[in-house]
């Protein structure tokens, strides 16, 4: 069982080296963007959910101490988690108590565009992925074609079509890579870019929320000066 195992393993590997010398220097061009990718990938989802990308806890509570005119303990409700949208919460509540309302709204709008940033790192290099891959397979493509072509008319009046169609199936290698390396990048850049977006509505309407905010209290008694 031990060694049939090894020798799929043996073959795989040889059948995986063979692809990469038939494949010229595209195929190694377009391996290397897969690792990176691969490395991308895993490195961003590992970031945002250190920084809580995933998580509005605290957000809720927070909140319905701010409506109760406790704002340091809503402060401290949010300022005890460690997602994004607490801290932010944390920050947006701190400016509104300590600043003028238009300095508060831009130190606000300041960290938000920060948090945003800290968010949509990486994704560059997984657009420049799934764009460049499908370049590159094409590239190895054509190539490989001209030299399929040049060993067809080399070999002149003793042509054997199993020449060119050796040379075609081989040249068609690399664009089967760069779609292979392409396709998952895009789902994965996709994937981000959502979680981004929420990111960005959640933000806004926390924001919103701390500025329009008043104390029940003091909401009741401009209420009260109305009706009078």
């Amino acid at each position: 069982m031990l060694e049939n195992l090894i020798t799929h393993a043996r073959s795989n590997v040889s059948a995986g080296l063979g692809f990469l010398v038939e494949g010229g220097p595209s195929i190694w061009a377009i391996a290397a963007l897969s690792v990176l990718g691969l490395t991308v990938v895993l490195w961003k989802t590992w970031r945002l959910a250190l920084v809580g990308a995933w998580s509005a806890r605290g957000v809720g509570p927070a909140l319905n101490a701010l409506r109760n005119g406790q704002s340091q303990q809503a402060m401290a409700l949010s300022g005890a988690r460690r997602g994004m949208r607490s801290r932010f919460l944390n920050a947006a509540i701190r400016a509104k108590t300590t600043l003028p309302v238009n300095d508060a709204k831009d130190e606000t709008t300041r960290v938000a565009k920060l948090h945003l940033a800290n968010a949509n790192a990486g994704l560059r290099v997984l657009e420049l992925i799934a764009t460049i891959a499908p370049l590159l397979g094409l590239l190895g493509t054509v190539l490989g074609m001209i030299a399929a072509f040049q060993a067809l008319q080399d070999s002149g009046s003793r042509a054997d079509p199993a020449i060119l169609a050796g040379g075609i199936w081989e040249a068609l290698l690399t664009t089967a890579a760069g779609m292979a390396v392409a396709i998952p990048a895009s789902f994965a850049l996709t994937w981000f870019e959502s979680v981004v977006d929420s990111l960005r509505r959640d933000l806004e309407d926390i924001a919103t929320q701390v500025f329009v905010i008043q104390p029940r209290g003091t909401l009741a008694e401009t209420s009260a000066l109305a009706a009078e």
